[in-house]
């Protein structure tokens, strides 16, 4: 059997190695866009802050493929695929056919349409060229502004505030993480960032990158003027479709796929940034992790179904830890929020409760119990009227 992967990303990667791990005798080759081998994308943020070295970068020893028996073919971008014959079609024109396809390419970074965004000085990350290019420019351009209070937005701003950057972050919402936290815990998170020298403004729409040629600040609507020697964009993503549309794959937000990860097209899985399941579009790597093994497993005829995945996003930034998983904005009847906070301390804990079965939980400031409420979260256990205890720090998770 012809296993063909397009993509090296997470999603990619770890689809190839189930692969390996079910069966020895597939032969899996792999088509990468970028020409480094695969990286965890949350390693570009500690490279960018000079914490971790280039050669440490990658997930595995350089001859990891090879003693795999995984043909990764980097700087080899596809630009077709070809369901009637089972073939895709890369860059350069050649062909190469497969028993089965695995559409893995991830997402492009967004940027929306701002007038200047195509500046000299103006950046968006998500390669380790990206990050490479960041780090270039910064050299004499110390004060960057952040269009994105995300994750990803203070996770960069973050890094490069040990490079010497007097970064400031921009959000359109009022409020940081809008899709993490709740309006209480965002508050007491812009207190902890302002305090490592991070300035913040948020309800503020960027209009305009200002600059003749070069990125020399932002203008916001309303006429405000944010001075900056480098823009980065960190606005979200958005999934490559365009390949997977022309081939006449179901695309709606992203490639729709079935609970086997099988697209419309027989033969053709996907996984990852681009995968629409059950409408949902998650964008984070504990999805891409569970579908690439589930896709693995469908491909070589072994059924494992996915059946979604919970959300969760953790973020370090000096000093604190935050963790936000499930259903933490609930709407509707029959939710309850119980809630601990320490402003001093920066520490905030909060549960989200329906007919006493956890639904979600937000843990700032403190790495203890975030592994415990993570998995009570995604195993949706009932916790009857003992919610408030969850809150406390001596609180022992095996009770549950």
């Amino acid at each position: 059997m012809r296993v063909i992967i397009i993509g090296n990303g997470l999603a990619g990667t770890m689809a190839a190695k189930t692969l390996r791990e079910l069966a020895s005798d597939v032969e899996i080759v792999e088509f990468a866009a970028e020409i480094h081998p695969y990286y965890p994308r949350p390693n570009l943020i500690e490279f960018l802050a000079g914490n971790l070295p280039l050669e440490r970068l990658f997930a595995f020893p350089a001859d990891w493929n090879r003693k795999s028996r995984i043909d990764v073919r980097l700087g080899r971008a596809v630009e077709k695929i070809l369901p009637e014959t089972r073939e895709i079609q890369t860059a350069g024109g050649g062909r190469e056919s497969y028993d089965a396809l695995l559409v893995a390419n991830g997402s492009s970074a967004s940027v929306p349409p701002i007038r200047g965004a195509d500046k000299k000085g103006v950046f968006t990350l998500k390669t380790l060229d990206d990050a490479s290019a960041i780090l270039e420019y910064l050299k004499g351009h110390p004060r960057v502004a952040l269009i994105g209070g995300g994750v990803l937005g203070l996770e960069i701003a973050r890094a490069l505030t040990s490079r010497g950057a007097q970064p400031t972050v921009v959000e359109f919402f009022g409020r940081l993480l809008p899709r993490q936290l709740d309006p209480e815990g965002a508050a007491l998170l812009k207190v902890q960032i302002e305090r490592l020298g991070i300035a913040v403004r948020l309800q503020a729409a960027t209009e305009e990158i200002l600059g003749e040629g070069e990125a020399r600040g932002l203008r916001l609507k309303g006429g405000e003027e944010i001075p900056a020697d480098m823009v980065i964009v960190a606005a979200g993503v958005k999934p490559n479709l365009e390949m997977a549309r022309a081939a006449g794959l179901t695309v709606e937000r992203g490639i729709v796929v079935d609970d086997f990860l099988a697209t419309s097209r027989p033969g053709i899985y996907a996984a990852g940034d681009v995968v629409q399941h059950r409408g949902r579009l998650y964008g984070l790597i504990p999805a891409a992790f569970d579908q690439a093994r589930a896709a693995a497993y469908n491909i070589l005829g072994e059924t494992k179904p996915y059946q979604g995945s919970v959300v969760s996003s953790t973020l370090k930034v000096v000093g604190l830890y935050l963790t936000s998983v499930g259903t933490v904005l609930p709407e509707g009847p029959g939710f309850e929020e119980l809630r601990r906070e320490d402003k001093e301390k920066g520490l905030y804990k909060k549960i989200v409760l329906k007919d006493g079965v956890l639904a979600g939980a937000i843990w700032m400031g403190t790495k203890k119990g975030v592994m415990e409420i993570s998995r009570a979260v995604a195993s949706a256990k009932n916790v009857g009227a003992r919610g408030e205890a969850l809150l406390d720090e001596a609180f022992d998770f095996a009770q549950i």
